[in-house]
């Protein structure tokens, strides 16, 4: 069988756009024309680098079951999929020694794997933050008391307030948790710092680095530093790789405590009628047959862009948010959420939150997307305590906007739109969505727009995408 040559060409943060999958789909204008999509919407999900999808065709040919088979495929399916949990480790800075990772499908099952496996007791307190994702937040209110840190105006994490709850909860904190990059504001937070404080409480922390590990180097660091981290999880998807796999890593001690939160085939070593005996770690938490594909993808990623190099990507991210924020800020009626200082864009992965004047976020979504031919994001991106904070709309209003949205309809709900930045976005990109917008400003949009009530999205009149005219199964 012959499969697809393995790109060897060294990526560079200068040759990345290259390698994009689909970087020149052309996609249908309102205006009868056809461009190259523009995809600014990657803080919810990344296009697929190439040298991952050419890794995975070459890897089909040797796909298995793994871990018990004794045929060849098997066996060399079961090394790479265990070699993708030593490139997950490596690339999170985690010691083998005390810690493990465990492949998930997503950030979500990662992050409620841990929140059902920690050791909670009756009266144990977690700390969140007001700035997190829904799924760094709801978990833990099934699992143990939360309280919320707050946040400044400007999104960032107050730290007088995370100390204060520190000392207000003192011997009942067993676990911060806390996103290393905001997926509203882009804002980062200063984990290593966060965890010092943490660990001086007694407690654990975990950080939700699926907006991080795309855009910064993360570094667990080792138990013997009073700033590494205890447990963090990540995402492929985010990372140009999405085939459904996602990390947690965390001490081997939490996980070789009590039964996995999901058992069966693969987690034992042995069963009998009365009794089991759990097998070693990562395997007794990857319950029944992995994602080996996504595990496999997931590892490639992770070496790409490792070889890339995540300083060289912080630094074109960060270039690419000033230049984009200079431009924001030449515009009269756009207002950007969070710190709109181009000089301080390295203090936020590449996503830029804002609102159009008298526009509506739903709206101008559609707006970009039918006669730009650019993806972003509106709406709340899964972080309403967040947004509303941001919007600086009291208990009230909330109030209000929940009772809308039980009556049937999100065509009121405030929101932002979000500009979210890879690693091959160039400033091209940025010279056509800033253009857009001035349009949007002055009004000069073609397209005569009507909303949908019950989702509040808008579509123009008379243009009419049919997915199944570019792909169908």
């Amino acid at each position: 069988m012959n499969h697809p040559a393995v790109t060897t060409k060294p990526l560079t943060i200068d040759n990345v756009r290259e390698h994009i999958v689909g970087i020149d789909t052309v996609v249908p204008l309102l205006d009868g024309t056809q461009r190259p999509y523009i995809n600014l919407d990657n803080a919810a999900s990344t296009p697929v680098l190439r040298p991952v999808l050419d890794t995975i065709n070459e890897f089909m040919g040797w796909y298995s079951s793994v871990h018990r088979g004794t045929g060849i495929k098997s066996q060399v399916a079961t090394h790479a999929y265990e070699q993708a949990h030593e490139v997950a480790m490596q690339f999170a800075g985690a010691d083998p020694e005390t810690h493990t990772v465990i492949f998930g499908k997503n950030a979500t099952e990662s992050l409620n794997k841990l929140a059902h496996r920690f050791p909670f007791k009756a009266g144990d307190v977690v700390i969140t933050t007001m700035m997190e994702h829904h799924s760094n937040d709801l978990p833990w209110r099934q699992a143990a008391e939360v309280v919320h840190t707050d946040v400044d105006r400007n999104g960032a994490l107050d730290d007088e307030h995370l100390d204060y709850l520190l000392k207000q909860y003192a011997g009942r904190v067993r676990l911060v948790v806390v996103t290393g990059a905001a997926n509203v504001s882009g804002y980062i937070n200063p984990i290593h710092d966060i965890a010092r404080k943490v660990h001086a409480a007694g407690a654990k922390i975990l950080v939700d680095a699926a907006q991080l590990a795309p855009h910064r180097k993360v570094n667990m660091g080792s138990v013997d530093d009073p700033g590494h981290l205890d447990f963090l999880v990540t995402a492929s998807h985010k990372m140009y790789a999405p085939f459904g796999a996602s990390c947690l890593f965390g001490p081997k001690e939490i996980f070789l405590q009590g039964d996995p939160d999901v058992v069966g085939g693969g987690t034992v070593d042995i069963v009998t009628v009365n009794s089991v005996k759990w097998t070693d770690l990562p395997d007794r938490e990857e319950a029944g047959s992995p994602n080996v594909v996504g595990g496999v993808a997931q590892a490639k990623t992770m070496k790409t862009l490792m070889e890339i190099g995540m300083e060289n990507i912080a630094a074109h991210e960060a270039e690419l948010t000033a230049y984009m924020l200079k431009k924001l800020n030449a515009i009269q009626g756009v207002r950007i959420f969070g710190l709109s200082d181009p000089a301080r864009a390295s203090e936020r992965v590449g996503v830029v939150p804002l609102q159009v004047e008298g526009v509506s976020h739903y709206l101008v979504a559609a707006i970009l997307s039918a006669e730009g031919g650019i993806g972003v994001r509106n709406g709340c991106f899964c972080a309403h305590p967040y947004l509303f904070k941001l919007l600086d709309l009291d208990e009230k209003a909330s109030a209000a906007y929940q009772d809308q949205i039980i009556s049937g309809t999100k065509a009121y709900l405030p929101g932002l739109v979000r500009i979210s930045f890879g690693c091959y976005n160039n400033s091209d990109d940025v010279d056509h969505v800033v253009e857009m917008l001035e349009k949007i400003v002055r009004r000069e949009y073609r397209g005569h727009y009507q909303q949908d009530m019950v989702s509040g999205a808008y579509w123009p009149q008379d243009f009419v995408i049919e997915p199944q005219r570019y792909f169908s199964l």
